[in-house]
């Protein structure tokens, strides 16, 4: 590479890249003031001070950046707003008592089915209950007396009010056509490019899988462990990659759910039902893909968090097994269970910070193309060898290390350990390093 080819590549290394989130949301990386804010609600719900601590509450919930929890004073008490996703849920605190209410859909006229179906959900709900408001929308409300209603409370009601209301509106829609969405003003409509270049990956990243299925070097019966590892990584990184919202999302958890369910199938059957549920997504129509595709910003998380030691078991329990496909040339199967490891704690688990960081640079280094398309400018494969590349990564690493030292004063990140003479090789070296990193977090 020539010098004014290496200048060129560091100018685009340190060009904007496109806004574009990825993943599923968490609430676990709160700066410290939020914790204080939540330290402050309980002291002042003690002292029954419940509109304060109600305030510093909201604080606690509230995250800049998604610019998510609003809130302000007014005569006999304290109205909020929260936001989840393509839901909006509004509330009012008062000295006695607080509710809060999300509209999830309307309907000109209900059949037995949305009745039963919201019936059976009232029955799973521990804290909030679907029903109607007076202009005929189903709504999810929840309510307390304030002496009853303490921070804790309040976090696991809402919670569950947001991430259900959230959920059921585009199900409920999918299923039962006579209902309508409650009209949505705080959504941001994704760039057509952006849509489109989503679309094109979910049907290439399918339609790839499904012909290694069925015309791959490896038996898919005597394999099917094997053909498990590529259809879950398949499954992660659609729902990491394109950030499913809806019928997409509920399909890639059910889909998940399926897979490990003691079902009385075996491995061969379980990929099987797995094939058929990806080809059906694969089939739908473009534009529903599109009505799912939005920017919304959420509060509350839906995975549950872990520390890294949970991270180095995953892939000690899993790493080794990409061995003897390594060994035996067969790149595509070695390559699927790094990949289920980095999609699996993604997707199921709020790793800590640096592990999140260095599993999205994971999926930026082994889907070029896929990040090309979304207008990412950074290149992290060569494109005459595709080999990683060493100086883009360990670049990259650098940053990821910068950025986090603050909150984990003893990571760093040993590249000189990483094996850049393939793709598979790399992948193996650095969940490998991953396992060894230091990070217990700043007091």
């Amino acid at each position: 590479m020539g010098l004014l080819d290496r200048l060129f590549r560091n100018a685009v290394q340190h060009t904007e890249q496109p806004s574009i989130r990825f993943g599923r949301y968490t609430d676990s990386y709160k700066a410290p003031s939020r914790y204080d804010a939540w330290d402050r609600a309980q002291d002042l719900f003690e002292d029954e001070q419940f509109l304060e601590s109600y305030k510093h509450f909201l604080l606690y919930l509230r995250d800049d950046e998604e610019d998510n929890v609003h809130w302000k004073e007014v005569p006999g008490g304290l109205e909020f707003e929260l936001y989840q996703g393509s839901k909006k849920l509004t509330g009012k605190a008062t000295p006695h008592k607080i509710r809060v209410q999300a509209p999830v859909v309307k309907a000109e006229s209900f059949n037995i089915g949305v009745l039963r179906r919201l019936l059976e959900q009232n029955f799973d709900l521990k804290y909030c209950r679907f029903t109607l408001d007076p202009e005929g929308n189903i709504v999810i409300v929840f309510d307390t007396y304030t002496l009853d209603g303490s921070p804790y409370k309040l976090y696991y009601a809402l919670r569950e009010a947001a991430i259900k209301a959230d959920k059921q509106d585009d199900l409920l829609i999918e299923e039962f056509r006579n209902l309508q969405p409650v009209e949505i003003t705080h959504l941001k409509e994704l760039p057509q490019e952006e849509k489109e270049a989503k679309y094109r990956y979910i049907k290439q990243a399918i339609g790839g899988v499904m012909q290694e299925v069925e015309h791959g070097a490896l038996d898919c019966k005597r394999y099917a462990s094997s053909y498990g590892y590529l259809l879950l990584d398949l499954i992660f990184r659609l729902d990491y990659l394109i950030k499913p919202e809806g019928f997409m999302m509920e399909t890639l958890e059910q889909l998940h759910r399926k897979y490990y369910e003691n079902g009385g199938k075996n491995t061969a059957g379980k990929n099987e039902d797995l094939c058929k549920g990806l080809k059906a997504l694969a089939e739908r129509p473009a534009e529903d893909f599109y009505r799912e595709m939005y920017r919304g910003c959420s509060t509350f998380g839906i995975t549950h968090t872990v520390n890294h030691d949970r991270v180095v078991s995953i892939i000690n329990g899993e790493l080794y097994h990409m061995d003897w496909y390594l060994e035996n040339g067969h790149e595509r199967m070695a390559m699927a269970i790094p990949g289920y490891i980095v999609g699996f704690c993604l997707f199921n688990y709020a790793v800590p910070k640096p592990d999140r960081d260095l599993f999205h640079l994971y999926y930026q280094i082994t889907e070029p193309a896929y990040f090309g398309d979304l207008g990412f400018t950074v290149k992290y494969l060569d494109d005459s060898t595709q080999q990683p590349d060493k100086r883009a990564i360990r670049r990259a690493i650098s940053k990821i290390v910068d950025e986090n030292k603050g909150s984990f004063p003893n990571f760093s990140f040993p590249t000189g350990s990483l094996d850049f003479s393939s793709l598979p090789r790399f992948a193996r070296s650095y969940l490998t390093i991953m396992k060894s990193l230091n990070l217990v977090k700043a007091l």
